[in-house]
């Protein structure tokens, strides 16, 4: 039986430039390795593999972010990685007690955002969505009850 989410894993370009958005963000850092060997290449499915691998965590959450960026063989770009449409894993959501304190905190760092709050007119849920690293498409909710 599944007991609970884990992690998310997130491959990007720059596991330094990832880390310090994601730093940025409120996240901790809780683990760091270079991964490689037999194990890794097994778990994988590629051969001769090398990565650098960072694990973060909101402070009290239990599922973690992992980053990790392949060194051997490098990974590519999805050129469509960012556009909501796309079949796969297609965004990270972060919920947040007052969203619009959050906006301003985030556009003080430099984050853009994709278009104003918006607000669904059935739960009253408000979302807007962001770009992370590489591409990654990110969300802030704050829900009517928080």
């Amino acid at each position: 039986m599944i007991k609970r989410m884990d992690h998310i894993n997130v491959v990007v370009n720059d596991i330094d430039q990832a880390k310090t958005f994601f730093l940025n963000l409120g996240f901790e850092e809780i683990d760091c390795a270079y991964l490689s060997g037999e194990t890794f290449a097994a778990a994988t499915g590629l051969a001769d593999i090398e990565a650098k691998f960072v694990a973060l965590s909101l402070p009290g959450a239990q599922t973690k972010l992992e980053l990790i960026q392949y060194i051997i063989p490098p990974g590519g770009m999805d050129p469509c990685l960012g556009q909501a449409n796309q079949i796969g894993l297609r965004h990270i959501a972060f919920a947040v007690e007052d969203i619009q304190a959050e906006v301003r905190r985030m556009k003080a760092k430099g984050i853009c955002f994709q278009s104003a709050i918006q607000t669904w007119e059935q739960s009253g849920k408000q979302i807007v969505y962001f770009y992370g690293p590489d591409g990654i498409l990110l969300e802030l909710a704050q829900y009517p009850d928080s």
